[in-house]
């Protein structure tokens, strides 16, 4: 059986939306990957930015096990325990 496959640039420009509410949620900044299980761990979106054009947004980070389904343009997460990253 043939698992459905997805380049790292293909998914970058996907849309990110919350299964939940509906929410776009923006596309993905970037992944987090555990490059020892060679596994993606997560997902990055930037968050927005509060203060102003040069203010530093706060990143949203999504655990790879909250995404539901990755489709042509589309991914959808259950947004229900997203993390913002404010590094």
């Amino acid at each position: 059986m043939d698992l459905p496959s997805h380049s790292i640039n293909a998914m970058k420009s996907m849309e990110v939306i919350d299964i939940n509410t509906g929410t776009k949620l923006g596309l993905i900044k970037d992944l987090k990957i555990d490059t020892e299980e060679y596994k993606v761990i997560s997902i990055i979106l930037p968050g927005s930015k509060v203060g102003g054009w040069f203010s530093k947004g706060n990143d949203i980070e999504i655990d790879w096990t909250d995404i539901q389904k990755i489709g042509v343009d589309v991914i959808l997460v259950n947004g229900d325990n997203l993390f913002v990253n404010k590094d």
